[in-house]
């Protein structure tokens, strides 16, 4: 597997007291969502990205108040219509 290595600067990240232990995982997990929130990898792919499934990672980004399904006016017309 191919890895990617970010540098940030430590002053930008939260103190070693207030850093949870998951912080890498947290990490991840944020960033698959706003790549997910924006558009750019499927769900699969964020949840690749992040360590889980598709579907753990659609129910754990719409607890996260990120639409996981965005439907036009007429998509939703058609789709309660039937």
């Amino acid at each position: 597997m191919s890895t990617l290595m970010i540098e940030l600067p430590i002053e930008g990240l939260p103190s070693p007291a207030e850093m949870p232990e998951n912080f890498p995982d947290e990490a991840r997990f944020l960033l698959a969502l706003k790549l997910f929130e924006l558009g750019r990898i499927s769900s699969g792919k964020a949840g690749k990205l992040c360590g889980m499934g598709r579907v753990e990672f659609l129910l754990a980004a719409s607890r996260a108040g990120v639409p996981v399904v965005v439907l036009s006016q007429e998509d939703m017309a058609d789709e309660f219509a039937r």
